[in-house]
């Protein structure tokens, strides 16, 4: 047992060392210095960094529209992933080919696709060129409510690949006899689907709802090759807003917002945990 400790230690212990150096280390660093008033040479002040974060107007807007992003977008992500896994574990025309389709998204580089998302929403691109055709005027995606809505959409166009194919393995870890002895005792497609089909599928769920919860907070990436340096006011997130405070030096701004970032994200993954061990607890 020791013997066995040891070596997982030795394996393990390049990258312990890499995620404390790149990682960790310089996260607890982070939030020191949002406890003081100067990244050199400066005074403990607490929480004071934290009171003028939460008085500033910019950081509450990009706080609800994290939250709504995330809100809106893991659900919809949820829900369509496992539709398609459903779909695509039947015996569906070209299902081998769609199983690839949807899985390319996670192996094509996201700056050379953003370039037909920028022709395809542009005032200039596809979309508009299509509207116009059937004389409806140009709509500015990118500069209207409708921004917070495209960037959903790639969003899920980026990540519904990955989510598909942990519901495809969950659901074929279901035994067929489940729905056979369903079938016998006349159960319908909606009994199967609520009674074992999601049953059985809610510790992929968990993993899943948290993956996505986790992928909604690294959406900065897209947003920005997108909508460029200053998106729509639907766009602004915490991540525009830490960015900012990077591009002005605003260091203490900057790790006390990433605080309280990583506060809420660990938050949520806590609760999360916790309602997969009662469930598990309950179905034992």
């Amino acid at each position: 047992m020791r013997r066995d400790a040891s070596a997982a230690l030795i394996f393990l212990g390049p990258s312990l060392v890499g995620f404390a150096v790149f990682y960790l280390i310089p996260f607890v660093v982070g939030i020191g210095y949002s406890a003081q008033s100067a990244p050199i040479d400066g005074a403990f002040v607490g929480f004071a960094n934290y009171q003028e974060l939460f008085a500033s107007s910019s950081f509450r807007k990009a706080a609800v529209n994290t939250f709504l992003f995330t809100a809106v977008s893991v659900p919809l992500m949820v829900a369509a992933s496992l539709f398609l896994a459903m779909l695509l574990n039947r015996s569906v025309y070209l299902r081998n080919w769609l199983r690839t389709a949807y899985v390319m998204p996670l192996v094509v580089p996201v700056a050379s696709i953003i370039l037909i998302w920028q022709a395809l929403f542009d005032w200039n691109g596809t979309l508009n060129a299509v509207l116009h055709g059937f004389g409806i005027h140009r709509v500015d995606w990118m500069k209207s409510e409708w921004a917070r809505n495209v960037v959903i959409l790639v969003y899920m166009w980026k990540n519904i690949g990955y989510n598909m194919i942990l519901f495809l393995a969950g659901l074929q870890n279901i035994p067929n006899d489940y729905y056979e002895t369903a079938e016998v005792e006349g159960a319908g497609p909606i009994r199967k689907l609520t009674n074992i089909t999601l049953v059985y599928l809610l510790p992929t769920t968990f993993f899943v709802v948290l993956m996505s919860i986790v992928n909604s907070f690294k959406v900065f990436r897209e947003t920005y090759l997108i909508a460029g340096d200053y998106p729509h006011d639907s766009l602004y997130m915490l991540q525009h807003y830490m960015n900012n405070m990077f591009l002005s030096l605003d260091i203490q701004k900057l790790t006390a917002a990433a605080t309280v970032m990583a506060a809420a994200i660990l938050l949520l993954v806590t609760i999360l945990l916790a309602m997969e061990r009662r469930f598990r607890s309950f179905m034992d």
